[in-house]
């Protein structure tokens, strides 16, 4: 017998169907008739006659015909909504998709796995599993670690043996010993008192690379969870079921305590929580409609779900591979740059960078030197003023390397405190089997990934601050010999007037956010937890600051396309052109003014996408190649030929390199 979860008013209900042949109309009819009579004052409505609606799936919100059948339109299990015509009180405190759900849109449920020991996690499989590329399980030596961990605990609850967080109360409870028949109880009281996070929940993708990397952290055999509750949590990451999380909320040190216990509330049924399949709806439901149960925790388990520094290490994960890809571009983007504005490339000569010899400074030069080579790809726009009397460049094109240099060293660094954060147990008490005993430490302190989040969002950055000023170079005809605004007819059209301030504008927010959060700290938990990382805060901003990042580039990116309208028929070198016929083939020149929102979007989403990266990439390793005297890849964020055949890139022979 078909059975469908129907959402009214902020009510769930379920709703049996015992004839297949009936409409949508009918459900919705029988979910407002139901809904009425659960109600002492009957809703405010006379009747179900008195209620006009609509029916639209939670999956998706595709509006339903209330004529079709019920076996046509809806598969067994599914969520559906009634919204009520003119009625206020429709909408949830929760929207039926979250934010980002665009990217769901086509989600399949993976077929690969990645085996997760608490040990090898890399920023790029978190990402991966963010998106739902994957699925998890557990390996042979972290499914025994894990048992050997559990058998600690249960021998200490079995001897009643006093130990924080599993026979004690919590914090400033330290002391108030638990009794025995009250353990199990102390773990939901736990898990529920903590879930006090404010704020839009996280988008599926950072909710999924939370869990993971919570699963992942429980692999490691410290946190005393059982093997049997963590696979059913496992299960819960496999069918795509997000608890609603909060994204404010943490203070970084005890560990991410609020947002780990949202996510914790889900698990065990309490809340909401969404999925593909589902949307939004009451955790029970979600779970029931994917044939999972809610956890049922044991002594120690609610701790064990919620301590560590999770959030801030997922997020700034996010961040660092954010960061690695818009750096990389970023030297795309100011080579083209430098081309339209006829500047010289003296500036990135390898023995220059020699005597200077940072990592990241070498890199940069490198790549200007693959991309703008005469000899190896000509240019005839560098042809057009090689016998100018230009001797240098303003510092945004003559030093980019130096400025993008550090960047690219600043995010290696991170990147390195990140890694080894995924890979860390971060509970309290720690578990430590082979001791047969537990002992109370401060690893859910945040101020490592809290710190470096702060040092990223301050290095990253940079690539917008300079990247502004050559958007301003471009735009000035008294310094681009171009066009004022990089348009024709100026005046009666302004061109790139307002995106320049745009640019200018993310700029300076950008100043304000790169504060550093962790040099706060306020005493909580009636002054046990004294010295706090900020650690949430430092991640979510570091993101912001890094999308502003990607939004000024992609500004300068159609500015430098525009301005090499103004110098046609001349030609940039090969990669160069590559990169504009990539822009060209979402954005059309800029002839008249139209709405330009649309176009900075685009030219942002190819390079979130990588896009840029991609086309100009095989040039850059070609060249790479031919110079191995000279260069080799320097950082975790140079090209390498393991990017190359992931992404099956290929230059066609007939092409001039």
């Amino acid at each position: 017998m078909p059975r469908y979860t129907v959402h009214v008013r902020g009510e769930w209900l379920a709703v049996p169907c015992l004839d297949a042949q009936l409409t949508v109309g009918w459900l919705g009819r029988e979910a407002v008739r139901r809904y009425i009579k659960n109600k002492p004052d009957n809703g405010g409505f006379a009747s179900v006659g008195d209620v006009r609606f609509l029916v639209r799936r939670c999956k998706g919100l595709g509006l339903l015909d209330n004529e079709d059948l019920l076996e046509a339109a809806l598969e067994d299990n599914e969520f559906v909504e009634v919204v009520i015509e003119g009625d206020t009180m429709s909408p949830d405190f929760i929207p039926s998709q979250p934010e980002g759900v665009y990217l769901y849109s086509k989600y399949r449920e993976p077929e690969k796995y990645i085996a997760l020991d608490g040990d090898s996690l890399t920023t790029e499989d978190l990402v991966s599993l963010g998106k739902g590329h994957y699925k998890i399980k557990l390996t042979p030596t972290a499914e025994k670690k894990v048992q050997k961990s559990r058998e600690v605990i249960d021998s200490i609850v079995k001897e009643k043996t006093v130990v924080y967080g599993i026979t004690t109360g919590f914090g400033k409870f330290a002391r108030t010993v638990i009794p025995t028949s009250k353990l199990e109880e102390l773990q939901f009281n736990l898990v529920r008192s903590h879930s006090s996070g404010v704020g839009k929940p996280l988008i599926p993708e950072r909710c999924r690379m939370l869990l993971a990397l919570r699963i992942n952290v429980l692999a490691k055999g410290y946190s005393g969870i059982s093997l049997e509750t963590l696979k059913q949590v496992i299960e819960v990451f496999n069918a795509s079921c997000l608890p609603y999380i909060p994204e404010k909320g943490t203070v970084g040190a005890s560990g991410d305590l609020a947002p780990l216990s949202h996510l914790a509330l889900g698990l065990i049924g309490e809340g909401k929580m969404w999925s593909p399949k589902s949307g939004w709806a009451d955790a029970k439901y979600v779970l029931e409609a994917h044939g999972l149960k809610p956890v049922v925790l044991k002594p120690k388990e609610g701790l064990a779900l919620i301590n560590g520094t999770q959030m801030i290490t997922s997020l700034g994960c996010e961040a660092v591979e954010r960061a690695s890809a818009i750096a990389r571009q970023a030297d795309i983007v100011a080579a083209l740059t430098l081309e339209v504005l006829k500047g010289t490339t003296k500036a990135f000569d390898t023995d220059i960078h020699a005597v200077r010899p940072h990592r990241g400074q070498i890199e940069v030069a490198f790549r200007f030197r693959s991309l703008l080579d005469s000899d190896h790809h000509p240019s005839e726009i560098a042809e057009s003023h090689r016998f100018c009397d230009r001797v240098q460049d303003a510092y945004t094109l003559r030093c980019c390397p130096q400025v993008h240099g550090v960047v690219n060293d600043t995010i290696a660094f991170v990147k390195n405190i990140i890694t080894t954060e995924l890979n860390s147990a971060t509970d309290n008490p720690m578990v430590f089997a082979s001791r047969g005993e537990t002992i109370s430490g401060g690893n859910f302190h945040g101020e490592y990934p809290a710190k470096a989040l702060d040092y990223l969002a301050i290095g990253v950055h940079e690539l917008a601050a300079i990247s502004e000023r050559r958007i301003e170079r471009l735009c000035n005809p008294s310094l681009s010999e171009l066009p004022a605004f990089l348009v024709a007819e100026g005046g009666l059209n302004s061109g790139f007037m307002i995106a320049h301030c745009t640019a200018a504008a993310l700029v300076s927010e950008n100043k304000a956010l790169c504060h550093p959060s962790s040099v706060d700290s306020l005493s909580t938990s009636a002054a046990t937890e004294d010295h706090v990382s900020m650690g949430g805060w430092a991640a979510r901003k570091a993101l912001r600051v890094i999308e502003h990042v990607e939004q000024v580039l992609a500004i300068e990116l159609l500015a430098a396309c525009q301005g090499i309208e103004f110098l046609r028929p001349l030609k940039t070198t090969t990669p160069l052109e590559k990169v504009y016929d990539l822009v060209r083939s979402v954005v059309r020149p800029w002839i008249k003014d139209r709405f330009m929102a649309p176009d900075i979007e685009a030219a942002h989403r190819l390079l979130v996408e990588q896009k840029v990266w991609e086309v100009a990439a095989p040039y850059i390793e070609k060249y790479r190649i031919e110079h191995i005297p000279e260069s080799r890849p320097v950082s975790p964020t140079a090209f390498s030929l393991e990017f190359l055949q992931r992404k099956s890139t290929k230059i066609p022979e007939s092409e001039d390199l």
